[in-house]
């Protein structure tokens, strides 16, 4: 009974340790930087209007998605690549999937802001000791008001 017990209680434990997950990747590893650049892959699996770069792992401690079309919430994610690449990526793909570009910060922690009919979309960017980069992705309903 007790070393049955003990398997069980070591079978939980492992398991609980496991709170990230592979994401589907928007775009392909072989093709994510020629010429310096981001190049886009016809890929779109999870998240048909988010651009998610290969390798990326969600943190699912910090990820909180309701809904499926549109989706709303908080993704996060960690990615092998530098916040600078990153912003490029997502200043360059955003667009390409509807989006519009409301403000923009690069800075050690850069935070962009797009909207999408009635979606916000707030894109924060830091870079790890590692030197890959956490991103936060906050989606919600808002009201753009275009004229500043």
């Amino acid at each position: 009974m007790k070393k049955s017990l003990l398997i069980v209680l070591v079978a939980c434990s492992i398991l609980a340790g496991c709170d990230y997950t592979k994401l589907q990747p928007s775009f392909k590893d072989e093709a994510t930087f020629q010429g310096g650049t981001m190049q886009p892959q016809p890929n779109f699996a999870q998240f048909k209007d988010i651009p998610i770069p290969e390798k990326a792992v969600m943190d699912l401690k910090k990820t909180m998605l309701f809904g499926n079309d549109p989706i709303i919430g908080r993704l996060a994610f960690s990615a092998p690549y530098n916040q600078s690449n990153l912003f490029d990526f997502y200043m360059q793909e955003m667009p390409k999937f509807g989006w519009s570009e409301i403000t923009m910060i690069r800075s050690a922690n850069s935070v962009l802001t797009f909207s999408k009919e009635n979606r916000i979309a707030t894109i924060q960017l830091a870079t790890t000791v590692s030197g890959s980069s956490d991103v936060i992705f906050d989606i919600s309903f808002g009201k753009v008001n275009k004229g500043y």
